[in-house]
């Protein structure tokens, strides 16, 4: 149990938001309750989940379960256009109505509404209301429940609205105790009363999270293989004190809606948090894969695109920490492409956290002359500026050029101080997430000038503030000060707190490979072989697709076998 990792688990709604609507522009873009444009297509691998509905219609049966399937794996936009088509082939479907309104409301990655969801969701309701006579008695209890949600005109403060739905829902759960679908629909109702934020400091369950785990397991038991009650419950126990207990969701999900690259990349967050990082990468692949074959058919995007991004950078952060450069890259560059230069411009803010992944993969696999040729980041991306004048700090000191290093810092410094003090990063403060980039390129340059203390000093100040961050997946600080720290103390010939340092990097990100190797170095140099060994062969298993042949835990620090007696806290 990782239990250090868990207890760094938290995070705020306002939070999440902010990230997951970066690339989107604006929340409500493909969403409306309006006629459709045209008739939704038909999709293939969206698995047989399944929920027969009060009509006569077979196409509006099938595009009902698709938009439903399509709900649970948060792509509501695509949900949306689905029972759109549902109440073409059966105008007199309740349901269809429904869904357009359910899938028009908040969500964990989106807790507001605008106002243009908030009146198609209205409108929404007032047909399935209208419609609702001829429907079965689950199907008004949930279109009862959701007559709650909503409000004309949307009050300023939504919460008693979002507290409102979650006690219908409750109800019609206790009804229909027996019915997965409605116990997935009460479970998520909870988590909208306080997404992303499910576990204390401590590891311990906030608020409803007792009840969600409870209705989400009783549901699994019903239908284990529920697309969206196994999406919840890995949410539901991701950041908590034991991600394991979601390892049999996350095996499902794995090819249960393959077109759906969202619930293909969802096992990624337990596989993470296992040690599994070939497995999360492939899993990531096998996701942008299924996004391209979606794309091919539905290419218009709004809000989904940002998981399409997701799915790109999670697959960067897993190929560095298991030694592939060229995927990292690849990935990152590919995510970086498919940010057009016009929404840049328009929406600078909402990227530019995000825009930084090449920069980290090429400093993590020691690429400084490719650092340096990076092109400067538009002006339009402040928190991306800096963080170029920071890897160029960074990639100047290890090549031993303290001068060229010392002016970045300055450039990185100047540059702190044009990113609005209000920005973000996907969760964290940026003003905070750039006070570890200060320590961090501050040690780098005291280790370049041969102060090891003073560089000890620094990085250990960037690492109390990293283990201070909000929970995201993957972090906002890429790469782990930790394996910086450790190379440092390694190369002074401090074994006893290094092997403390690559312990505790291992407590939060289990089985990576730059602190095995690290860690297998202090080993062996305190004589205690057989200790050393077994390290070793657990790093030969995290490294076996690696392209890099390392002899550090971060490639900043150019070998690790600096005599201890040559190490002083002077220059």
């Amino acid at each position: 149990m990782n239990v250090r990792r868990r207890t760094l688990r938290r995070a705020a709604a306002l939070g999440a938001a902010c990230w997951i609507g970066l690339l989107c522009g604006c929340a409500s873009s493909g969403r409306g309750g309006g006629p459709a444009a045209a008739p939704a297509p038909r999709f293939d691998g969206l698995g047989t989940h399944t929920r027969a509905v009060s009509t006569a219609s077979p196409d509006a049966q099938a595009y009902f379960d698709q938009g439903l399937v399509w709900a649970y794996a948060f792509n509501h936009d695509e949900a949306i256009r689905s029972f759109h088509t549902a109440a073409l082939h059966d105008p007199g479907l309740a349901m269809a109505w429904w869904g357009v309104a359910l899938c028009n409301g908040p969500h964990i990655n989106f807790p507001a509404m605008d106002p243009a969801r908030s009146r198609a969701a209205w409108d929404a309701l007032i047909k399935a209301q209208a419609r609702a006579a001829t429907a079965s008695q689950v199907e008004r209890d949930l279109i009862g429940a959701l007559a709650a949600r909503y409000a004309s005109p949307p009050p300023a403060d939504r919460r008693p609205l979002d507290e409102a739905y979650a006690a219908a829902m409750k109800q019609v759960w206790q009804q229909h105790s027996a019915d997965a679908d409605v116990g997935t629909l009460y479970a998520e109702a909870l988590m909208d009363l306080q997404p992303w934020d499910l576990w204390t400091k401590e590891g311990q369950p906030k608020g409803n999270t007792l009840e969600i785990l409870a209705v989400l397991e009783r549901v699994l038991k019903l239908d284990p293989n529920h697309p969206g009650a196994n999406h919840l419950y890995i949410h539901a126990v991701e950041a908590s004190p034991y991600p394991e207990r979601a390892e049999a969701a996350a095996d499902r999900l794995r090819t249960a809606v393959p077109i759906s690259g969202h619930l293909v990349h969802m096992p990624s967050h337990i596989d993470v948090q296992r040690g599994r990082w070939s497995q999360a990468a492939d899993q990531n692949v096998q996701a942008t894969e299924s996004d391209r074959r979606y794309r091919e058919i539905s290419p218009r995007q709004g809000f989904y695109r940002t998981y399409m991004a997701h799915n790109h950078h999670f697959l960067a952060f897993a190929s560095m920490m298991e030694g592939r450069s060229a995927a990292a890259e690849q990935a990152a560059r590919e995510m970086v492409a498919g940010v057009p230069d016009e929404f840049i411009r328009a929406h600078g803010p909402w990227i530019d956290p995000l825009m930084s992944i090449v920069l980290d993969a090429l400093k993590r696999f020691g690429r400084w002359d490719d650092v340096l040729n990076e092109p400067r980041p538009p002006r339009e991306l402040p928190i991306t500026t800096a963080m170029w004048h920071f890897s160029r700090g960074v990639a100047f000191a290890a090549k031993g050029d303290v001068r060229a290093a010392e002016r970045a810092q300055a450039d990185f410094r100047k540059a702190v101080k044009a990113v609005p003090a209000d920005a973000t990063m996907a969760i964290n403060p940026a003003h905070k997430v750039l006070a570890i980039a200060e320590h961090m390129l501050a040690g780098e340059i005291a280790f370049a000038r041969g102060e090891i203390d003073r560089a000890v000093a620094e990085l250990t100040q960037g690492v109390a503030i990293e283990d201070d961050l909000l929970y995201m997946e993957p972090p906002d600080w890429i790469q782990p000060v930790r394996h910086t720290l450790g190379a440092v103390l390694v190369s002074a010939g401090r074994f006893d707190e290094a092997e403390r340092v690559y312990r505790e990097d291992l407590e939060i990100w289990p089985e990576n490979g730059w602190s095995l190797h690290g860690l297998a170095r202090c080993l062996e140099a305190r004589g205690q072989a057989a200790d050393a060994a077994r390290v070793r062969a657990r790093f030969a298993a995290a490294w076996g697709r690696a392209d890099v042949k390392i002899d550090s835990s971060c490639l900043c620090v150019p070998g690790e076998h600096r005599r201890a007696d040559a190490a002083t806290s002077g220059p």
